[in-house]
């Protein structure tokens, strides 16, 4: 059974926020941890191109992935 460390996993979220405010304004639809992909997993409420895809990767605090279009916005994932 694996050790969750909540206060990392809230610490990263709090990052990622501040990133996704700064970079796209306030978008965020859902930020939650996802157990079974041990990762940070975001969707927006605004489809993004490709160019602000890449803009919100590269200023990323943990290393993120495009994770497709969900029905609210675009998804990514944050590895822990």
């Amino acid at each position: 059974m694996n050790n969750i460390d909540f206060d990392t996993i809230w610490r990263q979220q709090d990052e990622i926020r501040t990133v996704v405010n700064a970079v796209l304004g306030e978008c965020i639809w859902n930020l939650a941890y996802s157990e079974r992909r041990m990762a940070i997993e975001l969707e927006l409420t605004t489809h993004l191109d490709e160019d602000a895809v890449s803009d919100l990767n590269s200023q990323s605090p943990l290393p993120c992935d495009y994770d497709g279009e969900g029905t609210r916005g675009t998804k990514f994932v944050f590895w822990l």
